[in-house]
């Protein structure tokens, strides 16, 4: 299984995407192949060209003499991509880009996700690039995805809704938990399309991590600035050569004289400062005295905030720290309708492959409160019904 990071400081879009994918070394002709049997009336450019002397892969989708390429709602999208050639990984990869984006334009236009149209992302050249760069990520065998922060641009922009400010709306919506800066460049570098592939993809936005990597793929952008290389670059590696998860630290403290009901809050108030986990542990201290010791899991840069809060929430007046390593899965968050009421479910992956499947027990307890049902009912019918409608696996898998 294979790792990417993608340097997204000179923005990225749809097209950058794929080009930078194809840059890699997925094959060319394969890949013209596969986007002909979508029967899409366009024609697909592959070129090599350069962004203020800087050379990269440019793809060009353009729709073919006297065709049209108006707006699709939800369900022309999904049902493409359910016609479409592809494994069934590639098409809930596909819909699950594509579903970012919908309910993106829902937000901000204030309409249902089936009344969402979408417009500039909705075009041919969209659907080329979302699945064109799901089917390509499976060729190249990724399995995870990272990202550094966004370069949006700045400035304004022209749309199918008139003259927007940069980011638009609909990336602003879709980026809302992704760091994200504005330099270099009066222009959109991070478009809708760009957007939801990254915000559906990477499992952490983070500066550039200490790493190994075997190829670089440049995809170019359409504008040429001076001086500024419109240019996405993805690094290409092995999963083992990603260690993502620098300067994570343990936080202890022993404490033997603070109430129960203290330290339950200070466990709620750590975890909102960005604590990654915090538990507390009953343990037997000097001279036989029961205690608790107090465990936080954080990253370097949130230690001196909860080592503060620590002193002033709890009867603590000294701590211990050290370095610790860890692996965690990528975690997302999908929804089932049990009895006509919505629940959700985490889901937990090792590149591809769902490991864990686990009902948000709050959800369960509240419709079994409202139905009148043991809670372990509800749990069980929340999984049967997310695996009665989860896509096939791949058989590759």
């Amino acid at each position: 299984m294979k790792c990417v990071y993608f340097d997204a400081s000179a923005g990225l879009s749809g097209d950058m995407i794929l080009a930078a994918l194809l840059d890699l070394g997925a094959p060319r002709a394969l890949f013209q192949e596969k986007m002909a049997e979508l029967r899409l009336p366009v024609d697909i450019r592959i070129k090599e060209t350069k962004r203020a002397s800087l050379r990269g892969l440019k793809v060009e989708v353009k729709l073919k003499k006297g065709k049209k390429s108006g707006p699709r709602p939800w369900r022309d999208v999904e049902t493409l991509i359910q016609k479409s050639p592809f494994s069934d990984s590639v098409k809930a990869n596909a819909r699950a880009v594509f579903k970012t984006l919908f309910e993106a334009e829902a937000r901000v236009h204030g309409s249902k996700f089936l009344e969402a149209h979408l417009h500039e992302a909705g075009a041919d050249d969209a659907i080329i690039d979302v699945l064109g760069s799901c089917y390509l990520a499976e060729i190249l065998d990724i399995g995870c995805v990272y990202c550094s922060p966004l370069n949006v641009g700045r400035g304004w922009v022209k749309t199918s809704h008139g003259v927007l400010p940069v980011p638009p709306p609909a990336v602003a919506e879709i980026l809302k938990k992704a760091p994200v800066y504005s330099a270099w460049a009066e222009a959109e570098l991070v478009t809708p399309t760009g957007a939801a592939i990254i915000a559906t993809w990477a499992g952490k936005f983070m500066p550039f991590p200490e790493m190994s990597y075997e190829k670089i793929g440049c995809g170019a952008g359409t504008r040429d600035f001076a001086g500024f290389p419109n240019i996405l670059r993805v690094f290409y590696g092995e999963e083992k050569d990603f260690p993502t998860e620098k300067n994570v630290y343990e936080i202890e403290a022993n404490i033997d004289d603070a109430s129960p009901q203290l330290l339950a809050h200070f466990l709620e108030q750590a975890l909102k400062l960005g604590a990654l986990d915090a538990f507390l542990t009953p343990v037997v201290m000097k001279k036989g005295r029961l205690g608790t010791k107090l465990t936080l899991l954080a990253d370097a840069a949130k230690m001196d905030k909860l080592i503060d809060a620590a002193f002033k929430e709890t009867s603590s007046i000294g701590v211990r720290y050290f370095p610790v390593e860890r692996r965690v899965l990528r975690r997302d968050v999908r929804k089932v309708t049990v009895l006509g009421e919505e629940i959700g479910l985490k889901i937990a992956t090792s590149g591809r492959n769902e490991v864990n499947v686990q009902p948000e027990f709050r959800d369960c307890l509240k419709v079994a409160q409202k139905k009148a049902l043991p809670v372990k009912t509800i749990h069980q019918l929340a999984l049967r019904e997310y695996f009665k409608k989860a896509p096939k696996r791949d058989k590759r898998q």
